[in-house]
């Protein structure tokens, strides 16, 4: 983008005063002798021709210098986040060789770009000393013949000279421009692409959620041909908590994934209120969701700034009652400048917990019809997991809710337990129809029970 500005706001003017002393040019040499205008004008399609040649070699190399630039700084940006990672486990020289090996490539396509560039200058040359060369033989055959005068060759061959300065400018501005193409090119390939989950002509806002969600005979895999979830049915009530448990891998996060619309069903349907979520505007569809994914994301910016993302016109009275409900308002007070503490990346300055707290205190705020909690317990410790399971019973009242947990003491009190194993739904009911079931829940809460104790 840098890149683009640049040229735009040195090189754009630059050309219009190259094509208007180019334009005064030739109607000066016009108006002095028409003969002459034409044959300094011979070498205008040879100059057309190289700059062609030039700017096409020029413009690949541009290309891979941006797409090796690119790699390149998705390298450092890796490298620099999981810099504890790459530490911990001595990969350094590694993390080296690889940025060696990018930087190379960049250094390669940047140099070929140069070299190819640099011709444009001296073929340049060439054509206005052979311009200037073919004026002066043509205007000293004239003279001699008697047809001018040496003055006017002489005042022709110093137009031809002022006539080749703006085409050399020109070719010069045309392979910066290449330059600027390929930078606009990666910029316009991410503009232009396109989402892979997109609004049907006839979608429509949802408006006055209830909460009724049915799920009804869903089949979907992230790879053709392998499916993750099998003819999944189930019906969430208004207000009902719909705990998720199972192996990892089971299916449980995808069915978050797919209520959420960040992938689109193979068949079947997936309804909120008796409407087809595919006939409903994703933005509509997830503004009335509020969630706390397994992977914690915190944004650069202060704590305040953080949970009002919940819901941007939130006063600041609001963004404190909903830390104070995420348990979350003790441990901002005693940051160094409490809300206002400015997170670095990702939020790497507060422990897992406390990052946690705060995607939490961001669902509160946001005040969502339908809940979802993938694992949002999972990195607290117990005295806090209380707490937070506290808030969370009083945040779910009135609101269907999605809880997926490992600690099965977290959803006791759920309304329905689904056991999710290789796809499909295999038991379902209350804690305590499940437990008397002694079927795979059963195991799975006394294994949990055993390593408890």
């Amino acid at each position: 983008i840098e890149n683009v500005s640049t040229t735009l706001s040195n090189s754009i003017a630059q050309m219009f005063s190259s094509l208007l002393s180019f334009s005064g040019v030739i109607v000066i040499m016009l108006l002095l002798n028409w003969q002459l205008a034409l044959i300094s004008m011979t070498t205008v399609p040879m100059i057309i021709f190289s700059v062609k040649l030039i700017a096409k070699n020029t413009r690949k190399g541009y290309r891979d210098q941006q797409r090796h630039l690119g790699k390149l700084n998705g390298i450092i940006e890796e490298n620099l986040t999981a810099q504890k990672v790459v530490k911990a486990y001595g990969k350094e020289e590694t993390a080296i060789a690889e940025f060696n090996e990018m930087n190379q490539k960049l250094k390669g396509s940047s140099i070929r770009a140069e070299i190819f560039g640099g011709f444009m200058g001296p073929s340049m040359n060439l054509m206005n000393n052979l311009r200037f060369s073919i004026i002066a033989g043509a205007g000293g055959y004239l003279v001699i013949t008697g047809s001018l005068s040496v003055g006017l060759i002489a005042a022709f061959l110093n137009y031809s000279r002022q006539f080749g300065r703006p085409l050399t400018q020109l070719a010069n501005i045309y392979n910066t421009i290449q330059s600027a193409i390929a930078g606009a090119e990666r910029v316009f390939e991410t503009m232009d692409h396109i989402p892979e989950i997109q609004d049907s002509i006839y979608a429509k806002d949802l408006e006055d959620v209830k909460g009724h969600v049915v799920f009804n005979e869903v089949d979907f895999g992230y790879v053709e041909g392998e499916k993750v979830l099998k003819k999944a049915y189930f019906e969430a009530k208004p207000g009902d908590t719909i705990a998720i448990v199972g192996p990892t891998g089971a299916g449980k996060t995808t069915i978050i994934n797919l209520l959420t619309r960040f992938y689109d069903i193979e068949s079947g349907a997936i309804e909120i209120d008796g409407v087809n979520i595919r006939d409903i505007k994703v933005n509509s569809l997830r503004n009335k969701l509020g969630i706390v994914l397994q992977d914690t994301y915190l944004f650069s910016g202060s704590v305040r700034e953080n949970i009002r993302y919940g819901r941007l016109d939130a006063t600041d009275e609001e963004v404190h009652e909903a830390a104070k409900r995420a348990y979350a308002d003790h441990f901002i007070r005693h940051l160094p400048d409490g809300y206002d503490t400015v997170l670095s990346q990702e939020g790497s300055n507060l422990s897992q917990g406390q990052r946690q707290l705060l995607a939490i205190a961001r669902a509160i705020l946001s005040n969502p019809a339908i809940l979802i909690l993938d694992e949002a317990t999972s990195s607290v410790d117990t005295r806090t997991e209380v707490h937070i399971q506290k808030a969370m019973l009083h945040l779910m009242e009135g609101r269907t809710s999605f809880v997926i947990a490992h600690r099965l003491s977290t959803i006791k009190d759920a309304t329905m337990i689904m056991v999710i194993n290789e796809g499909k739904i295999i038991e379902r009911g209350s804690h305590k129809e499940l437990l008397d079931l002694k079927g795979f829940y059963h195991d799975l809460h006394y294994s949990q029970f055993k390593n408890a104790v």
